[in-house]
């Protein structure tokens, strides 16, 4: 690994990031500083843990730590949009593919720390 951005579980996650953001952006205006942040701000810390982690792995306990608060908030993302699919379903394109994909992402995270771990 040269780059965090050699990490599948980085590329994954911006690219899923790319598609929340945008999307969250079409919610009605009264949900765009609630729900729509807070999907925004979730997606983004996905990746952004994933990047500080990364900067910290010469301290196997922080870029664990790191990893484990992306896991989080993969997990809080799929969260949002299981809340946005019932409250706006029109917002987001295939919002079960999203979340399928989230749920993906979070497997991969999660074999990943443990792969940390113990290496």
């Amino acid at each position: 690994m040269k780059s965090y951005k050699d990490l599948d579980v980085y590329k994954i996650g911006l690219e899923l990031f790319y598609i929340v953001h945008p999307s969250s952006l079409k919610l009605p205006k009264y949900e765009l500083y609630e729900l729509g942040s807070q999907i925004r701000r979730s997606s983004d810390s996905v990746v952004s843990n994933i990047v500080e982690g990364y900067g910290r792995r010469r301290y196997k306990a922080d870029f664990i730590k790191f990893l484990v608060y992306s896991h989080s908030s993969c997990l809080e993302t799929i969260a949002h949009l299981e809340k946005i699919s019932k409250l706006h379903p029109n917002v987001f394109e295939s919002i079960e593919d999203l979340i399928y994909n989230y749920e993906g992402l979070g497997g991969k995270l999660f074999n990943f720390i443990k792969y940390v771990e113990e290496n």
